[in-house]
């Protein structure tokens, strides 16, 4: 990818028009915002994370709360919106929150040492929402893509069962598959070298844009995103995620909450053997998994239009079926 080619991409990932986010939003029926949020201090001092809101057009009563978790390298202010004002619109209240060194939030970018912190600080952020008058009596559900999936089976642990709803988990890094992992010793020098160098970007990857995007006009699009992060993964992040993975990959029979997986048969950046591997062990009575044959990483964006219908008629149907009922006004 050229460039050039980057630089003839839209401004903004639906295009020159609508020109502002507001006037995009309302086009979709949908609100939205955006703020700040800083973090509890455990001693050492508070951190700051960047939110996003969006929320069905015109006050209307949402029929839930979905709070979504976005992949590594990732934010929640380009393509990640689409499916947030999909959801909005369809009469659910979405927020989410750029993790620690993604997007506007802080910390050195991509550099994701300790995942136990991120956890704490989404967590803290997602509990003060539903603390909100306004949403009382609501059900909460947990929306994660790739790394963010991994993410809401962690929050998942960590919380109480009846805390969630449901979760819906697209294309989840539940555990590195042996066909991708690092072949051993790989993984312990990364891990002796990290504790000297951890914020090198020296680890090897392939393009994720390629590998996750199916259509190339999406492919610009995705690679125009001022917030993504596009260098080589550092030591830290690589080697705390293979940590967090194991960890969660170890503990997939302890998952009881309800949840959708979808995965596309063709992903090469997240193994759908593993998703099968979680619909297997998970003791959730309630679980459903969703394999696309042919489709890549990027599900929800990155695939022809045709494609994304399809999987978000899935996830929506699966939402609508365990909320309450559509308010009436």
């Amino acid at each position: 990818m050229t460039q050039e080619e980057v630089v003839q991409a839209p401004v903004n990932f639906w295009g020159e028009h609508p020109a502002t986010e507001a006037e995009y939003y309302a086009a979709q029926g949908a609100e939205g915002e955006s703020s700040y949020f800083s973090t509890p201090d455990d001693g050492a001092g508070a951190r700051s994370l960047f939110t996003r809101a969006w929320r069905p057009a015109g006050g209307t009563r949402p029929r839930a709360l979905v709070f979504m978790v976005h992949g590594y390298g990732n934010d929640i202010s380009w393509t990640f919106q689409s499916t947030a004002v999909f959801l909005a619109r369809s009469g659910f209240a979405c927020f989410a929150a750029d993790l620690p060194g993604h997007g506007r939030s802080h910390g050195l970018r991509a550099f994701v040492p300790e995942l136990e912190p991120a956890v704490a600080d989404l967590l803290a952020f997602f509990r003060s929402v539903r603390r909100r008058e306004e949403h009382a009596g609501l059900p909460c559900f947990l929306f994660g893509e790739s790394m963010g999936g991994a993410i809401c089976l962690l929050i998942h642990l960590r919380t109480p069962p009846e805390e969630w709803a449901g979760a819906v988990l697209v294309a989840p890094m539940c555990r590195i598959s042996d066909r991708i992992r690092p072949p051993w010793p790989v993984p312990e020098i990364l891990t002796l070298v990290a504790r000297f160098a951890p914020t090198l970007p020296i680890v090897p990857t392939a393009d994720l844009i390629e590998k996750s995007v199916k259509v190339p006009a999406k492919r610009l699009i995705s690679a125009r995103n001022p917030m993504r992060y596009n260098g080589r993964p550092r030591l830290g992040t690589v080697t705390e995620l293979l940590r967090a993975t194991d960890e969660l990959g170890a503990r997939l029979g302890e998952v009881t909450v309800p949840f959708l997986v979808v995965h596309g048969s063709a992903d090469e950046v997240t193994d759908p053997a593993v998703s099968h591997a979680l619909y297997e062990a998970a003791a959730s009575k309630d679980k459903t998994i969703k394999m696309y044959d042919g489709m890549l990483h990027s599900m929800l964006f990155g695939e022809p239009d045709e494609n994304i219908e399809r999987v978000r008629g899935d996830i929506i149907a699966w939402l609508n079926e365990r909320c309450t009922p559509a308010a009436t006004s």
